[in-house]
């Protein structure tokens, strides 16, 4: 094989240091964001005030896992960081809550992977979307059932990413081999 042949659009090889590079972009993007968008040695004050999207996930995250609790008929209350289900508990929201370490991977895998770009930009609002979903459910499950003064042999944040990690590799195993929007697939 050819050192061409390693990087036609189909290649493993492409696909694989494509995803490394795209989700190592992304994860350690969000960490500098947080870094700078955060006081602390290298703050940046126009940035954290205008455009921090990981407050505003943060918030979004809050006030719908907040607005669904109220649907079911609990009284909830939430600050910056905080989302209180009154008479059962409060959860802290802070940065690896936020699922943008998933995000990334996800985001980095279909991003990566040959198919078409209308089957990636579905796939990556369906599922950026279906991630967060998840994400406020979880929350609100903590809310509601979770008690920290327990001693617990597997934590919370690895209980969901276990299952967050099986829907994933279900979904993108059931895109992979779908022929619909294969470029590879034969007509």
């Amino acid at each position: 094989m050819t050192n061409k042949h390693y990087f036609k659009k189909s290649s493993p090889v492409r696909f694989v240091i494509t995803f490394l590079v795209l989700f190592l972009l992304f994860y350690y993007f969000n960490v500098f964001y947080f870094g700078i968008t955060s006081k602390g040695n290298h703050y940046s004050a126009f940035l954290d005030e205008h455009l921090n999207y990981i407050k505003w996930l943060r918030w979004i995250l809050l006030h719908s896992a907040a607005k669904v609790l109220n649907w079911l008929g609990y009284m909830s209350l939430v600050s910056n960081y905080e989302l209180l289900a009154v008479g059962h508990s409060k959860i802290r929201l802070i940065y690896t809550c936020l699922g943008l370490g998933v995000m990334s991977f996800f985001a980095a895998f279909v991003m990566a992977y040959p198919k078409t770009l209308k089957s990636k930009i579905i796939l990556l609002i369906t599922g950026l979307l279906g991630i967060q979903v998840l994400n406020i459910l979880r929350f609100i499950l903590l809310a509601l059932y979770w008690n920290r003064t327990k001693e617990r042999i597997i934590d919370h944040h690895i209980i969901f990413d276990v299952f967050i990690y099986i829907v994933i590799a279900v979904t993108l195993y059931h895109w992979v081999n779908s022929k619909k929007n294969n470029p590879d697939a034969a007509n």
